[in-house]
């Protein structure tokens, strides 16, 4: 069976728009959408392309929940609650069983977050995602990367690094991880947790916030850039997965490895009794890692106190 371009956005993504704030959904030139009076609008937008964001044999169910959940990380990183998204698929071909698994990993997603699909575009050729997502922020209280200040503290959520092994096992390497770690690896890669209650019981609370997903060296270094500041960083505080804890991989490879789609934050240290109720909004752990200082400089301690000379690279893409 063939579908063309209507047929295939009707049966596999039209679906009944719950969401008040939608006015015109899917089936017309435009989306229209409204903007309740108190809050502000976020938006973010990301690609993923085969053989440079994912493996070209990555399920279709666990791309369709990454890339969405990679938007609904950096909504996260702003402290904003998420509404609607829209989508641009760029497929070879209609393979039916590949549009259904895909469309049911991204709605898996989306329905635990109240999450509308309004919209988007589908087209012949290399296999390519993009999403743009939406969400509400209250007025003046979305987190940014720019307010990090000497003194703060640096905590970031979740562990650290599991997915770079779930990439190096997706990749064929680390043959000899047992099943039930390798398991959790390759989940923790391609099935990824935005951090949405996080970042909304951060607002008000962290002086800054960003999305880890290039790795916690990049990443820190974009607040740090942003807010003219350097960091000292314990590396025996990275919280760190039991999993993780037994292979002991190098430094680089934690701080360095991308896709961990957790939340790096800053605060300062008369706001540290607030996060037991901020934790426990989150439903994740926060783990303080280090401290803000105004040397422009990202130090590594050892467990002895003593500077690690670490390469804080991560990819870029045209580099």
């Amino acid at each position: 069976m063939s579908l063309n371009e209507f047929e295939l956005i009707k049966r596999y993504f039209t679906r009944q728009n719950c969401r008040a704030e939608i006015l015109q959904g899917i089936g017309d030139d435009c989306a229209v959408v409204r903007i309740p009076t108190d809050r502000e609008l976020a938006l973010t937008i990301d690609t993923l392309v085969a053989g440079i964001h994912f493996l070209a044999d990555c399920a279709p169910y666990n791309l369709g929940w990454k890339s969405l959940a990679v938007n609904l990380s950096d909504l996260a990183a702003m402290g904003a609650e998420p509404a609607w998204i829209t989508l641009a698929l760029t497929i070879p071909h209609a393979d039916l069983s590949w549009l259904d698994n895909f469309q049911r990993g991204l709605f898996a997603l989306a329905d635990q977050y109240s999450v509308e699909l309004i919209g988007g575009d589908t087209t012949r050729g290399p296999l390519t995602i993009t999403i743009q997502a939406h969400g509400f922020i209250p007025h003046g209280q979305a987190l940014r990367r720019s307010g990090a200040r000497p003194g703060d503290l640096i905590y970031v959520t979740g562990t650290l690094g599991d997915a770079v092994i779930g990439l190096d096992l997706a990749l064929g390497r680390n043959t000899l991880i047992t099943s039930g770690d390798r398991d959790f690896f390759l989940e923790r890669l391609e099935l990824p947790t935005p951090r949405i209650a996080a970042g909304i019981a951060l607002r008000n609370l962290a002086t800054s916030a960003i999305d880890i997903s290039d790795g916690l060296a990049a990443d820190l270094g974009h607040i740090l850039n942003a807010s003219g500041s350097g960091a000292v960083i314990h590396l025996d505080w990275l919280p760190r997965s039991a999993a993780l804890a037994k292979l002991k991989p190098p430094w680089e490879k934690i701080i360095s490895g991308g896709d961990d789609y957790e939340l790096c934050f800053t605060l300062p240290p008369e706001r540290q009794n607030l996060l037991n109720a901020a934790q426990i909004s989150a439903r994740c752990e926060f783990t303080l890692i280090g401290e803000v200082t105004a040397a422009p400089e990202i130090i590594w301690l050892d467990s002895n106190s003593q500077v690690v000379p670490l390469n804080n690279s991560c990819f870029l893409h045209f580099s």
